[in-house]
């Protein structure tokens, strides 16, 4: 029976802080215990409300699943726009920010209001949206809903404020930029076309101004129908009518001629004097068959014609390469003159833009590089030099290089470290980009004055590991690391690992960093550990390799008493350091014909390797395979560099490995940890007929109830490598799901886990569920809370799910902190092992480690996941740690290297308060606050009931710590410590899948981060403080630049080369001479970016003072130059006075017939 929990005397509710008296609550087993504590234990919480709030920051990676591409040629920025809604803009360094459309309707079509600050997005829900950019957060001004009319394609015109829109029918309607309304005028399919013609010409595919003659505009519609429309007479000047489908159409800057380009992979020239037929028509892959044929070709997507003054034009294109040439890489094709280059691309070709000197189209273009949006990837090739090189991307565009399976954030790393990193991955930078800068250089960044070094490390499907300097809300890649070197290349028919080679066995399913010592841990999907040390020299060096049999046996428990007396942990001095392999007995081992089976997935190098200066393998730590069975996925990791030691742990069990001695201290199961402490009663088992069921559901992880063996290894990251989101089949699981629209708990973690396994607080149910493999490999958490695995089967896998290394007090009568290990697993269950490490250096590489479970228990509901330690002033103690050493640097006679600690212990600053700290433990329903070492709860809080927390941590904010935790519902939340009042709760997310749920972590400052999309990276803030700072972080995306001037043209050119007449649009579409379009075509719809939008988006009164200050600049230069031309009127004025004063005195004595 549960016994009521007295309430604490001292409890201040006046202020922020907290004063614990003597507590006096249950223990482990239920019992009260008087045991000496502190009188007073006196934590000031400062941490309110008010210091936290959630919001996006900035988004890295590439954006996913991109669909248009724009380009301002005078502020020098990009706009990139994808299915889902999303517009990135890109600029110069720090410049770089993400909006987001409502609807999330897909980007067709970006256009941007050249050097106006401001950008039109065409969406797939046909409406029409005007962003202000001048503001840091641009936010939406106006938008326009088409109600009967789908968009195709939409053409502003430089410095127009009329924008005009083709449609699916065949209309071109005409939109006032500034108003965001529809002009009456309106070019109607059935009169751009002859009335003889008997079929529709198709969608609008091209719109665009004749540089000759601003009235004029060209109008190509999608089966090959092209016309020339007068503005002003409405009527067209003249019409053709191609066989081949149009794809786009390109201007010659003159205006007498205009290429398009086709679906049969032709290209077409065109002179205004003779439309009867094409000018020019060549295919420029097809070549002439044996029999005199042209071969077919696909369709040129895009055409761009483009002139030079200094020699031929360009003419650059995507496609049209022939049929028969299958496995053709997607190309770009350049010709300039007689010479033709092919670019081939790794991906296919979303979108691409020839980037030039002027912004107007009746001048020489001068082109200099062509941006290319690819469907993962943006290049840019350089014109400028012949061999049409690239250039170097600044933007971190290739985090999805290898899909990514993991996430790490470490915010205040050591200053040393970003520096060391960047100049040793600087060494393994690729060549052959182009010398020059690269060309998108718009907007302004400053470093603002809130930052510090920040590192995000990401693990990838091949199992490379990337380290990322994230400080300052940027993102660069320092250092690349390759797992798989460590190992040999799979090859087929080398026995039972062969089975394993399919896709991705190096993939790294989670990391383990300390930025202090640069150790530094990878576990992989194929159940193995590789332990790095950081050097800056280069050696030759062999791997040492560890094999652990780590796999449970359920048949032999009977009862919890057999293991009373007999504990399966390490003797002192029963393992010797070896070298090279160990086959440590597994629990349960019968006969020695197991260790026939004992081969690890993978084969480590046994070579002598040559590695160069950075992260060098130390140490590979392999499970093997047993009885047929593959080892199971590593749930769990934990690395203390001051201590030598490193467990791990999964659903069979715990290992802790000395891996300064190359051995294994602990190898057992989970149950065997608890000895006679165990607080579950197990039910004795009969045999098992078939010994591989049991291991089918712990084996499948997200992919569940695969048959095949060989695939049970690689489950836990799958969801994460499909690059598919499928927002339909989730919301359609979400609906089968019994419990209600809540994610299901045991789906969620047998993917987060890569194992299956089972917590107290569900309902033991025997109904089954058949999942086809297409669902049980969608990125949704909704899955039934029932299984068919039996109740006995599930109680006995139980795993180790969160490990950690810390001074603590593994017995209640210790006085003294000691090196402890705290085990948390599935089941809820806390158990602290204590560990006798030698403290002098040479004895610690000789004496072994003694370790053992001393008994010591605690509960909480549902899965553990973190724990954090506190002294009674309310600080974080951080786990002990070894300086770092260079161990391949020269070795100096004068000064020995010897190892350095750097301890935290909880009575090293605290002696006034007494002996012990507080630990900090959280569950995936519950968080709760122990007193050490009487390991008594002070506090208990429930954190969620209907969903369940996915991750948690112990973090620093605004000179405090607080439990900061994301549920599976979506919800971010944080809690006061010690006292776990919750201080925020929000509901971020919609719908989590499985792909934020792996990826998502806290980390100090107030910040976290998840994986958005599987192409980019998603950072957020829960700080106040850093919102609040967030504007003068972010980078400006408009700067005031003066548009370049048009080129005079010259007196005979201008005479003769039409232009004669001005063409005022607003005389032509203005309200007063084209009426008002139909209210039921179009719905303009109010922007959030209103003037009290603006000024929170732009940060109040800064924003609002700059763009004043802009204005006024821009009036006062208007105002200059009036006056100049005032001046120069009132000049011109007097000199015609004076000549007409002189003809006057000299005429008025004259008579009439004197003239």
């Amino acid at each position: 029976m549960k016994k009521f929990r007295k309430v604490l005397d001292g409890l201040t509710t006046s202020s922020p802080g907290v004063t614990l008296g003597s507590p006096s609550c249950g223990s482990a087993a239920g019992t009260p215990t008087a045991v000496p504590t502190p009188k007073d234990i006196d934590i000031q919480e400062t941490l309110l409300s008010e210091n936290f709030q959630l919001c996006k920051t900035v988004r890295h990676g590439f954006p996913y699943q991109p669909t248009a591409l724009a380009f301002d040629p005078v502020q020098k920025i990009l706009a990139i726009g994808s299915r889902s809604g999303g517009v990135r803009i890109l600029g110069g360094p720090g410049v770089d920010c993400y909006c987001q459309h409502e609807s999330g309707a897909a980007v067709l079509q970006l256009q941007f209001l050249i050097n106006e600050g401001a950008l039109v997005t065409a969406c797939a829900d046909d409406t029409l949206h005007l962003w202000n950019l001048r503001q840091r957060r641009p936010a939406v001004l106006h938008s326009l809903k088409f109600n009967r009319e789908r968009i195709t394609f939409c053409h502003l015109p430089f410095q127009s404020k009329w924008l005009y829109v083709g449609t699916e029918r065949g209309n071109t309607h005409i939109v006032n930029i500034e108003s965001f309304i529809l002009s009456g005028y309106v070019i109607m399919w059935n009169k751009a076309i002859e009335l003889s013609t008997k079929t529709h010409p198709g969608p609008v595919v091209h719109l665009s101004d004749s540089p000759k003659d601003e009235g004029k505009l060209l109008i190509g519609f999608e089966s090959g129908t092209i016309v020339q429309w007068d503005l002003r007479v409405k009527k067209a000047d003249f019409r053709i009518y191609y066989d081949e489908a149009i794809h786009s159409v390109s201007w010659h800057h003159e205006g007498k001629q205009f290429m398009c380009s086709h679906s049969d992979g032709s290209l077409t020239l065109w002179n205004l004097r003779n439309t009867s037929k094409p000018f020019q028509v060549t295919f420029p892959h097809g070549k002439i068959q044996k029999d005199g044929r042209k071969e077919s070709c696909k369709p040129i997507l895009k055409v761009e014609y483009k002139t030079l003054r200094s020699s031929e034009p360009f003419v650059i294109f995507s496609g049209g390469l022939s049929y028969d040439k299958a496995g053709r890489r997607p190309t770009l094709t350049i010709m300039h003159g007689k010479a033709i280059t092919v670019l081939e691309m790794d991906y296919p070709i979303v979108e691409f833009m020839v980037l030039c000197e002027t912004p107007y189209i009746n001048e020489v273009q001068e082109p200099y590089a062509v941006v290319v949006l690819l469907e993962k990837d943006l290049i840019v090739v350089d014109l400028t030099q012949s061999n049409f090189p690239v250039f170097e991307n600044p933007y971190p565009m290739d985090v999805h290089e290898s899909p990514v399976t993991c996430t790490a954030y470490f915010a205040d790393c050591p200053p040393d470290i970003i520096p060391i990193l960047y100049s040793i991955g600087a060494k393994h930078k690729k060549t052959g980009y182009s010398q020059k800068e690269w060309p998108i250089t718009g907007g302004t960044w400053t470093l603002g004055s809130h930052t510090y070094p920040e590192i995000i490390i990401t693990g990838h499907a091949d199992g490379s590991v990337k380290f990322w300097d994230a400080s300052a809300i940027t993102l660069q890649m320092l250092y690349k690391l390759k797992t798989s070197k460590v190992f040999e290349k799979p090859k087929l028919g080398e026995g039972r690992a062969a089975e394993l080679v399919e896709e991705d066995p190096f993939a790294v399913q989670m990391v383990s960093w300390c930025p202090q010592s640069r150790i530094f841990c990878v576990v992989g999907i194929s159940a193995h550990i590789i332990l790095y040390r950081f050097s800056k020299n280069d050696a030759n060096t062999q791997i040492v390799s560890l094999e652990v049999r780590l796999q449970c046996e359920p048949e032999e428990i009977i009862t919890p008493s057999e293991h009373e007396n007999n504990p399966c942990f390490s003797e002192p001095g029963s393992h010797s350091p070896q070298p090279h392999h160990q086959y440590p007995v597994s629990p349960g081992s019968r006969t020695p014909e197991s260790a026939k089976d004992s081969v690890p997935c993978l084969k480590v190098k046994e070579r002598v390797v040559r590695v160069p200066p950075g992260y060098q393998s130390d140490l590979v730590i392999q499970l093997l395979w047993v009885d047929g069975e593959p080892p199971q996925q590593i749930t769990s990791l934990d690395i203390n560099s001051a201590y030598g030691l490193l467990a791990f742990g999964n659903c069979n069990g715990l290992a802790v490995v000395d891996y300064l001695q190359k051995a294994v201290l602990l190898c057992m199961s989970t149950l065997d940890l608890y000895g006679a402490t165990d607080p579950y009663q197990r039910l004795t088992r009969s045999p098992r007929r078939n010994r591989q069921s049991t291991s089918d559901f712990c084996m499948r992880g997200l992919s569940n109830f695969y048959s095949d063996s060989k695939k049970r290894i690689r489950t836990s990251y799958q969801s994460l490598t499909e690059l598919t989101d499928n927002q339909q089949s989730v919301d359609m699981e979400r609906s089968k799901s019994p419990t209600s629209g809540h994610a299901s708990r045991r789906a969620m973690l047998q993917q987060f886990h890569g194992v299956t396994m089972y917590s107290h607080d569900e309902h033991h149910t025997t109904t089954s569920y058949c999942w086809s493999e297409r669902e049980s490999r969608e990125n949704s958490f909704s899955r039934s809370r029932s299984s068919s695995v039996s109740s006995i089967d599930r109680d006995t896998k139980e795993a180790i799910t969160t490990l950690q290394f810390g001074e603590s007090y593994g017995r209640k009568s210790d006085a003294l902190p000691t090196p402890c290990l705290w085990v948390g697993t599935s089941l809820g269950v806390v158990q602290l092992i204590p560990m006798s490490i030698p403290t002098d250096q040479e004895e610690r590489m000789e004496e072994p480690v003694t370790i053992g479970p001393s008994g010591a228990v605690q509960m909480l509901k549902g899965s553990v996941l973190r724990f954090g330690f506190m002294d009674y002033m309310g600080t974080v103690i951080q786990s002990p740690y070894e300086v770092w050493r260079d161990l391949n640097a020269p070795e100096d006679p004068d000064r020995p290297r010897r190892r350095k600690l750097v301890n935290f212990s909880p009575s090293s600053s605290q002696d006034a308060c007494g002996e012990g700290h507080l630990a900090v433990v959280c569950s995936e329903r519950q968080a709760k606050v122990f007193l050490m070492p009487s390991q008594s709860c002070l506090f208990v809080h429930n954190i969620t009931e209907s969903s369940f927390v996915l991750r948690a941590d112990v973090v620093s904010v605004c000179n405090s710590v607080c439990l900061a935790c994301f549920c599976a519902n979506g919800h971010v939340m944080t809690l006061s410590l010690p006292s776990l009042r919750p201080l925020m709760d929000v509901n971020y997310l919609p719908l989590t899948d499985m792909r934020i749920a792996r990826t998502f972590c806290f980390t100090n400052g107030g910040q976290a981060l998840y994986l958005s999309s599987p192409t980019e990276i998603q950072r957020i803030t829960y700080s106040q403080e850093m919102c609040d700072n967030l504007q003068e972080m972010l980078g400006e995306l408009f700067t005031p630049i003066e548009t370049p001037e048009a080129q005079n043209r010259g007196f005979l050119k201008g005479f003769f080369g039409g232009n004669a007449q001005t063409f005022d649009r607003e005389e032509l579409f203005g309200e007063a001479a084209a009426g008002k379009a139909s209210r039921s075509l179009a719905q303009h719809i109010p922007g959030q970016g209103g003037m009290e939008g603006m000024k929170v988006a732009a940060g109040g009164v800064v924003g609002e003072l700059a763009r004043a200050r802009i204005a006024l600049d821009e009036r006062g230069q208007r105002l200059g130059e009036l006056e100049d031309r005032t001046a120069l009127m009132m000049t011109s004025a007097e000199t015609f006075s004076k000549h007409a004063h002189e003809l006057m005195l000299k005429c008025k004595d004259k008579k009439w017939y004197q003239f």
